[in-house]
């Protein structure tokens, strides 16, 4: 995004990915949407949706051509975190490097996030 500071990064894996999902869509897909939720054993998990009408309170990162909006209640646990994609031997999927996670759990589904303090986002903010 242009003159606005990024909540997260794509990688071109991820990037690659959710243009296929795009192009592959019989919908008016727009892009995916990231957020967290409370659940799994380690305390929260990270969740994708598709995007058709996008929420105006969402943050947008629009990179390599493609669209990632940010659910806004997720920015504080997000700030600073890779966005990829990798297909291995046994799974394929998003997976994200987040600097604000604590711990995670064997599964590797649910993690522990601590947020950002919300005066250095204000300050990311106003830099952008």
């Amino acid at each position: 995004m242009v003159g606005r500071f990024q909540v997260l990064s794509i990688t071109d894996e991820a990037a690659e990915r959710i243009r296929g999902l795009v192009e592959a869509s019989g919908d008016a897909l727009q892009g995916v949407r990231v957020g967290v939720k409370n659940g799994g054993c380690a305390g929260m998990e990270y969740v994708l949706d598709k995007v058709i009408d996008p929420d105006p309170k969402d943050d947008v990162v629009e990179d390599k051509g493609v669209r990632v909006y940010v659910d806004p209640k997720a920015v504080l646990f997000l700030l600073g975190t890779e966005m990829g994609y990798e297909v291995t031997k046994f799974r394929s999927g998003f997976t994200f490097n987040n600097p604000n996670q604590s711990s995670a759990c064997g599964c590797g589904d649910s993690v522990a996030l601590t947020p950002v303090d919300p005066s250095a986002l204000e300050a990311m903010r106003n830099q952008g």
